[in-house]
């Protein structure tokens, strides 16, 4: 793979962090769309958006670290080298939803509507995200004896050198794109606020966790999980708390 996309002068533009911002601006600009489609303030969801990028990109190199720490602190240096790949998306996603829920409620704005049309946005910008993981060689998977196994060459690589190794890069990124494709066929159909961010979640979790299995960078583990699939499990179980809820709230009782 290429984890340098550009080299000028002994300047180095990074494939990840290129792929990231483009993640970044197909979410905002599919959500924005969605938005101006919920009759919601276009302007004021662009406004939170830059805070909401800030804090992603904060919140997902802040679990990584705490994941980490005892490389961390043996390295501080290392913490704002954000070109080596070090993004957990779950931190991302926990801390632009803690923003977001911030400024919403600071602007009046509707919640769950918001979050319904970010939830169309999430899956594609993950989908660009992990295609700059595959470049970069970060979240690479186990050996593999596939056709379809990818081997980094690139001394600049994340990944190990000279193996076949399960794209597993790649089969988020793909999950992701049929999450943005399900959850845009299907957007008429979730009338209840919120039931599309929930069901996004449940999606995600699921990918996730079934992923993890053919992942073999080092990762935190709780006892014979990774600390992906612990927060996967407790997302899933919020999200189908909410859906459940929500269901039940919506049904009138028959006198």
């Amino acid at each position: 793979m290429h984890p340098v996309l550009l080299e000028v002068g002994g300047a180095r533009i990074y494939s990840y962090g290129v792929l990231v911002a483009i993640g970044f601006l197909a979410a905002i600009r599919v959500a924005g769309r969605e938005i101006s489609w919920k009759g919601l303030d276009r302007e004021t969801f662009h406004e939170m958006a830059f805070w909401v990028v800030i804090s992603a990109i904060a919140g997902a190199r802040l679990f990584h670290v705490l994941v980490y720490h005892g490389y961390y602190l043996r390295a501080p240096s290392e913490i704002v080298k954000l070109w080596n790949g070090g993004l957990v998306f779950y931190g991302g996603l926990l801390a632009a939803t803690a923003a977001s829920v911030v400024f919403l409620r600071r602007r009046r704005m509707p919640i769950l509507p918001v979050t319904d049309a970010a939830a169309l946005g999430i899956p594609l910008g993950l989908a660009f995200g992990r295609i700059g993981c595959t470049l970069a060689g970060c979240c690479y998977g186990k050996p593999a004896d596939l056709p379809w196994a990818i081997v980094f060459t690139d001394p600049s690589s994340l990944a190990p050198l000279h193996v076949s190794l399960h794209p597993t890069q790649l089969y988020e990124s793909l999950a992701s794109f049929a999450m943005f494709a399900f959850l845009y066929a299907a957007r008429k159909r979730f009338r209840t606020p919120g039931m599309r961010f929930w069901t996004m979640l449940v999606l995600y979790g699921v990918v996730r966790s079934f992923l993890e299995i053919f992942r073999d960078d080092p990762r935190g583990f709780v006892g014979a999980f990774s600390e992906s699939q612990v927060v996967s499990a407790l997302l899933i179980g919020y999200a189908a708390i909410s859906i459940l809820r929500a269901r039940s709230l919506s049904v009138v009782p028959v006198n």
